[in-house]
């Protein structure tokens, strides 16, 4: 068996895999898409192990842990995304944005610009910038 057909195909299931992580917005998707990369490694390691004829099978082990550790992964991300979805009512990955945490100036009081302890207009101009970094970051 030659090397380069399992190894071609390996590089397109990788580079479709690639592309639905960069290019879906569903959770969902987005963990297919990883585990489609994912496969596509496993297949990479069983094909160079059978034409190395590695007499441990060393890469055929590492595929068994990989499906392992890919099994988890799913298992632990679909519980992420079910409890998202629960919460939020999507699985919108760009309107997961809001979950971040927010700046600590954003949480200073707004004290206006007459104030007595004459940190006001420091404290304002902060939280100013806190808010205009946190519309530019949802934008």
């Amino acid at each position: 068996m030659h090397l380069a057909y399992p190894a071609v195909l390996a590089a397109l299931l990788f580079c479709v895999g690639l592309y639905g992580v960069l290019a879906r917005r569903n959770a969902i998707l987005v963990l297919m898409s990883v585990e489609l990369m994912l496969n596509a490694v496993n297949l990479n390691l069983v094909a160079f192990d059978v034409w190395l004829r590695d007499t441990l099978h060393a890469g055929q082990a590492l595929a068994l842990f990989t499906i392992a550790v890919a099994a988890a992964e799913i298992g632990i991300g679909l519980a992420i995304v079910l409890a998202v979805y629960r919460n939020r009512g999507t699985s919108d990955v760009d309107r997961l944005r809001d979950t971040a945490e927010t700046d600590a100036a954003e949480s200073l009081p707004d004290d206006g610009p007459g104030t007595e302890t004459g940190t006001g207009t420091e404290d304002q101009a902060t939280a100013a910038a806190g808010k205009a970094k946190k519309a530019e970051a949802t934008a």
